[in-house]
This record gives C-alpha cells, structure tokens and sequence, in this order.
C-alpha cells in the first residue's frame, strides 16, 4: 500500500528490513513480493540496473509455483524496459504469460523484436477461453497474465513492432474484459481501464500524441481511473505530460505535471523522469505558474 500511495521516501527506509523480514520469512511468496516492490521501488528512482537484480531474485525465489515466476516476470520485464532493452523484456514476458494463461489465449513467442521464426497469430478469446479462466479458479492468472500482455505490448512498441503491438494489446483487453471480479493478490491493477492507458501510451510511442491525448480524455471520465492507485495514476500523468510536449502545448503538458503531483507527490518530484519533463516544461518563458513551483521544489531553480 505504501508502494501504490507512492510513499517512496517511507519505502527507501523500510525496505532493506523488509527484505530481510521476507527472507527468513520462508515464504515464496512474501520473498517475491518484497523482491518485486523493491524492483518497482528502484525503477521509479531512476535505479534500472538494481532494479532488474531485485527482480532477478524475485525469479529465483517461486520455486514450482508457476503464478509467483509469473508475477515476478512482470518486474523483469519492467526492469528491462527501463534499462531501453524492449528485446530482452518481450523475450521474457511473452513466455511467463503462456505459462499462466490457457491455451486459447495465450499468444506466440517464438519470434522477438524481428529475429526469424514461425509465429502463430493469436486466436480471439473464445467462451472456451473464459471457461478455462473460471473452470482453473485463476482469475489471478487471468490478471497477472494480462499484465504481462500489457507490458509485452509496450515493450514491442519500444521495438518498432506495431502490428505485434495492436495484437498484444487486443488480448490484453480481451482478458480484461472477460474479468467480473477477482481479488488481485498481486497487485496488477489489471482491467479495462489499465488496457486503454497502454493503448493510449503506445500512440504516443508511435509519435501520435494526439491520439494519444484523445484517449487520454476519454479514459480519466471512466469510473475505473479513479480506482487505479495513485502511483498508477501519477505515473501515467507525468506520460501525458509528454505526450501534450510532443505537440508543444506547454501549458497542457504543465497541467498534467501539476495534476500528478496532486495524485501522487512523490511521483513527481523523485523520480529523475518527471523531473526532466518538468524541466522541459520549465523552459518555457514565462514558464507556468504550477511548473515553476514544482521546478523550486525539486531543485531545479533558486
């Protein structure tokens, strides 16, 4: 919780002693969720290379539990993605999500970022997909799986791979939508709405920001947005941001700066990523109001 409130200074304190905590613990799945927070953790402070060890010892710690390896695949690939390595994230996601999805919606890893190989299209969701889902009790395969969709997807867009990109994200929301309520255990947030943010960040990878912001305006009216954490939320927001600089509305990309820090402070003004938007947006002469104090309060002006 204090990860998803984005209380990353309380974070920094306690984790060293978390881990320890989870390590005598023995219980696989306290050590994998005290390996995933602190990989998060590292990623939002700017820590990629940490970040992706936490979440290599998170991968080791599942032992046969499928559904643990699989929620800890989703750190690697974050990591990775942090670290611009968009290959090595699709390679590892796309497998840990076949492992917890049924057959029938599953999708083909044989190929990766353009190298050779046989890949089967993905089939649509069929109800024998969805009675897979309910008949396994594994709604929170369903939701770690379609995470791992999620992020596979913007990890293929980080390797220019459109097509494969639209059809990642179109399982994704094909899952999503097949959820009527389950208890995410391990704290995906995965549902309809988070499918249409990576719908809307991927328009922005592809240099669309207008798309991306028309997404954008659609889906903060949902009922869902303001049940995703505020981390969520706030990370999202600083993306917006750069989408609004993409096509140089300055005060558009402000709005969105100071509309995260008011969802999640510390998302703003620790992670080295919103302060480099903020700084963009701080150029501007005369530079917003909100922009400007933000720029003060992270050290970026006297």
């Amino acid at each position: 919780m204090s990860y998803q409130h984005a209380h990353y200074g309380q974070l920094v304190r306690v984790v060293p002693g978390l881990l320890d905590v989870a390590q005598s613990a023995q219980s696989r799945e306290l050590l994998v969720q005290a390996y995933r927070i602190t990989s998060s953790l590292l990623v939002k402070l700017g820590e990629a290379g940490l970040a992706w060890l936490a979440a290599d010892r998170a991968m080791t710690a599942p032992g046969d539990d499928s559904f643990l390896a699989a929620a800890a695949a989703i750190s690697v690939g974050q990591a990775l993605r942090a670290s611009n390595r968009d290959p090595l994230a699709l390679a590892a996601l796309l497998p840990a999500a076949n492992h917890v999805l049924p057959p029938s919606t599953s999708y083909g890893d044989q190929e990766v970022c353009g190298t050779s190989g046989d890949r089967t299209a993905p089939k649509p969701l069929d109800h024998e997909g969805q009675e897979g889902l309910r008949g396994q009790g594994e709604h929170r395969g369903s939701a770690v799986g379609g995470t791992l969709l999620v992020q596979a997807a913007l990890a293929a867009a980080g390797c220019g791979e459109h097509r494969r990109t639209d059809e990642l994200i179109d399982r994704a929301a094909a899952i999503a939508a097949s959820l009527r309520g389950y208890d995410d255990t391990h704290r995906t947030s995965f549902g309809p709405v988070a499918v249409e943010l990576a719908r809307g960040l991927v328009s922005a990878q592809r240099g669309d920001a207008a798309e991306a912001l028309r997404r954008h305006s659609a889906v903060v009216r949902r009922e869902g947005w303001r049940r995703l954490p505020a981390e969520y939320r706030g990370a999202y927001l600083v993306d917006v941001a750069r989408a609004y600089l993409q096509l140089g509305d300055v005060r558009g990309a402000a709005r969105a700066l100071v509309d995260a820090d008011s969802v999640a402070p510390a998302e703003v003004r620790c992670r080295p990523l919103a302060r480099t938007v903020i700084a963009d947006v701080a150029r501007a002469q005369p530079a917003p109001a909100g922009v400007a104090r933000l720029a003060t309060l992270v050290g970026l002006t006297r």
